[in-house]
């Protein structure tokens, strides 16, 4: 499951506000250094300008189990939930002067499917259930691009926060044929290339185990080497976008982080809902309660649990990045980028707050095309 090379990212540059906070010893102090390093960072981040458009749009949703979604803190009646994910257009300024796209998280529901979990749940709870009462299809992602004005062939960057129920190869297109199919597939945008964390890459690998049933098996093969633009730690992409090593849900997890007219905004996977990063304001039932038992700041979506002290960390670092929101300043502005829907026939488990969609700015076809 792995890609032939592993080039090293050229479009990026690192973050030196962050160097070595997350090998910090012992633990408390670690925490501290992220927090510290965040507001360092920060400072900057917001001088350097804004993105110039951001658009966000549902993709699907998908079921999930309730216990995972706030730690087991939150009581449920139901045992699924659904969560939606999000893709997000950015156009900003490269460091070369050029305007660059990036489409964050063009996930492919039929390569979800293939992830252990997903298929073993429908084995068990039957494709009615799986795929018509908690799935839900919005658009597609090879559809949105056009639906704003732009050619596929117009996106630079495709990333994901990680690769958990991704089948790569249905997205960057495979030199070899993916089983079921007849010819090799064809990437979805035709010039971009997937910005990936090294140790994702690393996981995809040698997988463990505790993170076998959330990756879809073979999703890299075939994928050409220079489809790919590999990195470590934190690093800018341009003009008002950035990238954060989050590791603990994933070691190679990162978050995406735009300064726009109204602050900045962070996406991440980490938590399920605003009420995530805080938790003192929730009003699913054992959310705050349990949070405030244990002393924590943030609620971990905890479907794995690879490093859930790294994972904590990785949460302060977003919501110490995330600027209040203008719509009620009470809560942060950070966007799941799978959110846990806000559906009455999931009561209680029904986000306390949801932002929405983010739409900054107007998309624009890029010069060069």
């Amino acid at each position: 499951m792995t890609a032939t090379a592993q080039p090293t990212a050229q479009a990026v540059r690192p973050i030196p506000e962050f160097a070595g906070v997350h090998d910090v010893w012992p633990r408390g102090k670690r925490l501290e250094a992220v927090r510290s390093a965040a507001e360092t960072y920060r400072e900057r981040f917001v001088t350097q300008g804004t993105v110039n458009a951001i658009k966000s749009v549902d993709i699907a949703a998908a079921p999930y189990p309730s216990r995972y979604a706030f730690q087991n803190f939150n009581l449920s009646v139901n045992p699924m939930i659904s969560i939606i994910n999000r893709m997000f257009v950015i156009q900003f300024e490269g460091f070369d002067g050029q305007l660059k796209t990036l489409v964050w998280e063009p996930t492919v529901a039929a390569g979800s499917a293939e992830a252990p979990f997903y298929a073993q749940l429908q084995k068990m709870a039957g494709e009615f259930l799986t795929n018509k009462v908690f799935a839900k299809y919005y658009n597609d992602p090879d559809h949105v691009l056009p639906n704003l004005g732009l050619a596929n062939a117009d996106v630079d960057y495709l990333s994901f926060d990680h690769l958990h129920v991704q089948d790569v190869r249905m997205i960057m297109g495979s030199d070899t044929v993916i089983p079921g199919e007849r010819t090799p597939r064809e990437p979805l945008f035709a010039n971009s290339r997937l910005l990936v964390h090294r140790k994702e890459l690393g996981t995809l690998e040698s997988m463990h185990p505790m993170q076998w049933a959330w990756y879809v098996d073979g999703g890299l093969d075939g994928v050409p080497a220079d489809r790919l633009e590999v990195f470590d730690g934190d690093v800018e992409l341009g003009v008002g976008v950035s990238l954060l090593w989050t590791p603990g849900h994933t070691d190679g997890n990162h978050s995406l982080v735009v300064n726009t007219p109204d602050g900045v905004w962070v996406s991440s996977e980490n938590g399920m809902a605003a009420d995530s990063w805080q938790p003192e304001l929730s009003t699913i039932p054992g959310v705050k309660q349990q949070a405030r038992f244990f002393g924590q700041e943030v609620v971990l979506n905890a479907n794995t649990l690879e490093d859930s002290l790294d994972q904590y960390d990785s949460m302060v670092k977003e919501k110490t990045m995330a600027s209040r929101s203008p719509r009620d300043s009470r809560w942060l502005q950070i966007i799941p980028s799978s959110e846990c829907a806000a559906w009455k026939r999931q009561w209680p488990v029904v986000p306390t707050f949801t932002h929405g969609g983010l739409n900054y700015g107007t998309i624009t076809t890029p010069p060069r095309h």
